[in-house]
């Protein structure tokens, strides 16, 4: 991603591991996974009907929307059932306690 700009969206404590949180990047909401350490960034969107994924369940890589439990590998943003569907992913380093995401 050349060009990218990092921004601070989160300290590492802020999103525990298994947990998923939303953050404004700027005005475009993102979802940040926390999977065993590692940091994974999607679209806030679900892509059926839009649900809010950082409500969904995180279980280990796999993030269940709330709404209509679509589910997607928050790695790589690919649908479970689909894998033509695919979520925007976000690329995502931790530097000095800070999570950061490209955007």
């Amino acid at each position: 991603m050349a060009g990218a700009e990092f921004r601070n969206v989160a300290r590492v404590e802020d999103i525990p591991p298994g947990t998923i949180t939303a953050v404004e990047v700027d005005e475009q909401t993102i979802a940040i996974a926390n999977v065993g350490g590692e940091f994974f960034a999607t679209q806030h969107a679900c892509l059926h009907l839009h649900g809010p994924l950082s409500q969904g369940r995180l279980e280990g890589a796999v993030l269940s929307c709330p709404w209509h439990g679509w589910q997607y590998d928050v790695r790589t943003g690919k649908n479970e059932f689909d894998h033509a569907i695919r979520l925007q992913t976000f690329e995502v380093k931790v530097e000095g306690g800070e999570v950061k995401v490209a955007v």
